[in-house]
């Protein structure tokens, strides 16, 4: 069921840096128990959300891709469904960044926090690379994942056959980086696995202000953030996923900065708070426009 029908994008600052943020689309999905804290028990999980305000069966899933203007690049951080996505309501990126100011042909950099469907979706149109004028920053080890042929007739192939449509025509136009590598200037990447293999996050500093784009860490502002070690459906590695959502998390609240991430509920920016045994999200205000 569709949850959007219009694009929408939000706009802010950090340092000099512009971001925007782009509502792709929204899903509404059923028994959210099966997807977040999915070793726990069911009251156990239902419990939480109520407590929340939330409903106890279905939930809302919104998809953020980002541009990030520096002056000397402009950046897209993962892509949304692209055309694919659009008969579901999905797939809204390319209208919402005509509606900010912006085209495809302005976008010099195309960085991949992972390979999964809803982040690489929107690389090509019509057959065509979407962001001609673009290259593109890829996790190593999540290209060499994705693109082994040993994904075949596994739970994986449908992932195997997107990155070989998606992502392998652009290669020739890829850096393929690791841990540590350099996205762009005042942006650099680290290995944060479990969600995927190489599923990856940016640190982004301008001017001396910090931002952090968590891609797929947390994929639920409650759940994933509240009780970071209950198991998502999603995540490839569960206990790894675990681990790196506390040393990812852990992180931005000691250091009291912000983050970005994508399934968040849109503007999907943030801050978090130890809480009980977990985090606190912190949606943003007005911290980015004084």
């Amino acid at each position: 069921m569709d949850a959007t029908t219009q694009p929408q994008f939000n706009q802010f600052k950090l340092g000099s840096y512009r971001f925007t943020v782009f509502k792709d689309g929204a899903s509404i999905g059923e028994k959210a128990y099966e997807t977040f804290g999915a070793n726990q028990k069911l009251e156990t999980v239902q419990e939480l959300l109520a407590r929340n305000f939330l409903p106890t069966d279905k939930f809302i899933n919104s998809y953020a891709p980002t541009l990030i203007d520096t002056g000397s690049d402009v950046i897209l951080v993962d892509t949304g469904f692209g055309e694919g996505g659009r008969a579901r309501g999905s797939g809204q990126f390319r209208d919402g960044l005509k509606a900010a100011g912006y085209s495809p042909d302005d976008i010099t950099l195309v960085a991949l926090t992972h390979l999964h469907g809803d982040h690489i979706g929107g690389l090509m149109e019509a057959g065509t690379p979407a962001f001609k004028n673009a290259r593109y920053v890829i996790g190593q080890i999540e290209y060499d994942f994705w693109t082994d042929k040993a994904r075949e007739a596994t739970p994986a192939e449908g992932g195997h056959k997107a990155v070989l449509a998606n992502v392998v025509p652009l290669a020739e136009n890829a850096t393929f980086i690791g841990d540590g590598g350099k996205v762009a200037g005042g942006i650099t990447a680290m290995l944060a696995p479990g969600h995927t293999p190489g599923h990856m996050v940016f640190h982004v500093e301008s001017e001396g202000k910090r931002l952090v784009a968590t891609g797929d860490t947390a994929n639920h502002y409650i759940v994933s953030l509240q009780k970071p070690d209950w198991e998502v459906r999603f995540d490839a590695d569960k206990t790894q996923a675990a681990a790196t959502r506390r040393k990812v998390f852990d992180m931005i609240a000691t250091d009291r900065i912000a983050f970005l991430g994508y399934h968040m509920p849109f503007p999907a920016v943030g801050f978090v708070e130890t809480y009980e045994d977990g985090y606190r999200f912190v949606p943003k205000t007005y911290q980015f426009d004084l």
